[in-house]
């Protein structure tokens, strides 16, 4: 009985190749699914990443071209640079400017600062060394997104990326609301 059973899986079953396919795809699809799932959640990711890096961009680079920012103005620039990350959510955008000035002596103190859903910065910041040069002021504009991954989201659950932009005034520093930044 044994013989007759080794010889039907010899010779019938090991010449038939019509489930092979249905077999290779079983194995295959789970690991291309993880694959196409994988590149669409890493793609969106730099799409924000890079959103985020432009909205500091424009944060900079509106606040550094006037001298005098108002209220009014700062809740336009505010809302232009915000405007960016769309068609992602801006609620999960913070985005903070700063006005920094450094002495003579390489200090640098905090003038004015004012956030859209972030912190207020103030007192003494860091700098890199590069950026300490004396009797000057700087603009740093500072994004950040809570980037929730659609399918990988308890995987990693949700990632804080931001950026900061560094920027010298164009003419002169900004006064913002009556807050000299010399």
């Amino acid at each position: 009985m044994l013989t007759f059973i080794a010889n039907l899986w010899r010779g019938r079953f090991a010449r038939d190749h019509r489930g092979v396919s249905a077999v290779e795809f079983a194995l295959i699809a789970p690991v291309m699914i993880c694959l196409y799932f994988g590149c669409v959640e890493v793609s969106d990711a730099v799409a924000v990443d890079r959103k985020v890096s432009l909205t500091a961009a424009a944060l900079a680079n509106l606040s550094a071209q006037v001298t005098t920012i108002s209220a009014t103005d700062m809740s336009n620039i505010l809302d232009a640079s915000g405007a960016i990350i769309q068609p992602y959510d801006s609620t999960k955008l913070k985005m903070t400017i700063t006005c920094i000035s450094i002495d003579a002596n390489k200090n640098p103190t905090v003038k004015w600062s004012v956030t859209r859903n972030g912190t207020v910065n103030s007192g003494t910041p860091s700098l890199p060394a590069a950026l300490l040069v004396p009797s000057t002021q700087l603009i740093r504009a500072e994004a950040s997104y809570a980037y929730a991954p659609t399918v990988g989201y308890n995987i990693t659950g949700s990632l804080n990326l931001s950026d900061k932009m560094y920027m010298a005034p164009r003419q002169t520093a900004p006064t913002y609301n009556s807050t000299a930044c010399t």
